[in-house]
């Protein structure tokens, strides 16, 4: 059975899973769905085409499925779906889509976003990921699994970011960010690898060491950026790491790639 305080205001047709806690003073619109044991404590506001999974807990004061901060966005039928075991604290925000992202936002299962953070419209996030205090993804962004993003960080719309890697606080980030890539800086650039995460993530020390020595050669100054692609690909395509790198490379976007500040990159 559903456990609803008396004074939150739940609309009659908004779906509700087994076991779930809505606490006083939250708001829940007519098209909300809300999966099993997901527990909102007071004054949460949860609107719009908005789903959210099992055992997520959304702390006071989140606003989830507003409409999106979009000049362009007309009422059109878009949604926010949030998956499972996400924990959702005070003050974070996160849109739903608009017609020129696909009119939806997606984000993945298993993440912490902690107070005040934003999720803009129509952006995809992966799996385990961290948006510490205050982190702000603009509109159209990807972020792969694993992802950290420190306090304060800002991502400019259309960016991706890479399975694994780790944005440092208060980092302007204006370019794409390679897989186990670690940034820092306004505007952000690389600063090596993510090793402290890939680690803590059971990497092998053989794993990490391939990974090193591709980034060292793809960010090297010696010949063009294609020709280093190639090298990478040559001496470490068959590391599953090193290949994702080289594919999400490959695969472009509107931004570019980040790249360490100097020439000589070092891990």
């Amino acid at each position: 059975m559903a456990t609803l305080h008396a004074t939150a205001l739940v609309d009659p047709a908004a779906k509700l899973g087994a076991a779930i806690e809505v606490g006083p003073f939250c708001v829940v619109g007519p098209n909300v769905e809300l999966g099993d044991r997901v527990r909102l404590h007071s004054h949460v506001v949860i609107a719009g085409r908005t789903t959210i999974g099992a055992d997520c807990e959304i702390f006071p004061f989140a606003s989830l499925g507003q409409p999106p901060q979009d000049k362009k966005f007309a009422g059109e039928n878009s949604c926010l779906v949030i998956g499972e075991r996400n924990i959702i604290r005070e003050y974070a925000t996160m849109n739903p889509g608009t017609e020129g992202g696909g009119l939806i936002t997606e984000v993945g299962s298993d993440g912490l976003f902690m107070i005040g953070c934003h999720i803009a419209h129509d952006c995809r996030i992966g799996n385990h990921v961290i948006l510490a205090n205050n982190a702000s993804l603009a509109g159209h962004c990807v972020v792969g699994d694993h992802v950290t993003l420190g306090g304060l960080a800002g991502v400019h719309q259309f960016v991706r970011i890479g399975s694994h890697a780790f944005v440092g606080g208060l980092s302007a980030v204006v370019d794409d960010i390679i897989p186990y890539g670690m940034v820092v800086g306004d505007r952000a650039c690389l600063a090596g690898l993510n090793v402290i995460g890939l680690k803590r993530r059971g990497f092998s020390r053989e794993q990490i060491q391939d990974l090193r020595k591709a980034y060292r050669l793809l960010f090297s100054t010696e010949g063009t950026f294609a020709e280093r692609l190639e090298g990478v690909h040559e001496m470490f395509g068959e590391n599953d790491g090193v290949r994702q790198i080289l594919d999400f490379v490959k695969a472009g976007s509107d931004r570019p790639i980040c790249v360490p500040r100097n020439a000589a990159a070092s891990v």
